[in-house]
């Protein structure tokens, strides 16, 4: 009993010492700006960026929906083809050899250089945007379960081999349930990619979305507006991030006993 007590106690003074640290962050923020130190158009205050949050409250919620759709949509997909690609690359290693390297190379390519050839071939609705999001998501989640694959007991698949288990077999029982931490770890990775990638193809068409949203109000000289889509964006991710390690809790509850 004593041990989650006191990681719970860990955990609680870790918290406080992150939410003191941004307290005096925003302290500072404000007295610099109070002080003028910095032009207010080029920095607003916290107080500025909060009355823009309120205000706008309603209209930041209506393009919240939209990029998350499209974050969701191309999550999803991610997901999809990152695992397909892992267990296919794992089964075969001349596809390992042939691909891995092709990869490696989309994620060598910035995304703001991906983002204007997919409007220009797909349009300005959503599907480019999924397309990207698809690009920077799937990367992570096929290395982390690769990785997974590779380090599973060699021990343990020789037993099941000897007791006369195939590859199917060894593939479920052994290497996927070994590989689900490093699955989750590159999905947090991925779930915050999904958002900021959703938010950089609306920067450059678009419809709506908060990256549509920060070009208008960019334009419009608003950057207290624009600060506050940028903490609601670092919101969402951290949100996101959350969720999956709850998820991971539920998928896999024997990490959780002690």
């Amino acid at each position: 009993m004593c041990l989650p007590l006191k990681e719970k106690s860990q955990n609680t003074t870790s918290k406080i010492w992150t939410v003191s640290a941004l307290a005096v962050l925003l302290v500072l923020w404000q007295a610099v700006s109070m002080a003028g130190l910095i032009p207010n158009f080029m920095l607003p205050s916290p107080v500025d960026v909060g009355k823009a949050f309120v205000g706008d409250f309603g209209l930041l919620m209506e393009n919240a929906k939209v990029t998350l759709l499209e974050a969701a949509l191309g999550l999803a997909c991610g997901i999809a083809v990152g695992f397909l690609m892992a267990v296919i690359m794992e089964q075969f290693e001349k596809l390992y050899k042939a691909f891995y390297p092709l990869i490696v190379l989309t994620q060598t390519i910035p995304t703001v250089a991906i983002a204007p050839l997919l409007v220009l071939w797909f349009g300005y609705e959503m599907l480019p945007k999924v397309i990207l999001i698809v690009v920077v998501t799937f990367f992570p989640i096929t290395v982390g379960l690769l990785d997974g694959f590779g380090s599973a007991d060699k021990d343990m698949i020789n037993l099941m081999r000897s007791m006369g288990a195939g590859e199917f077999q060894i593939f479920r029982y052994i290497k996927l349930p070994g590989a689900m931490s490093h699955f989750f770890a590159s999905l947090r990775i991925s779930v915050s990619y999904s958002v900021v990638g959703a938010v950089i193809s609306e920067w450059l068409g678009g419809f709506s979305g908060l990256g549509v949203y920060m070009t208008r109000v960019k334009k419009a000289f608003a950057y207290d507006k624009m600060f506050a889509v940028i903490f609601l964006i670092s919101i969402i991710s951290l949100i996101l991030m959350k969720l999956v390690e709850i998820l991971q809790k539920k998928a896999m509850p024997w990490e959780n006993v002690k």
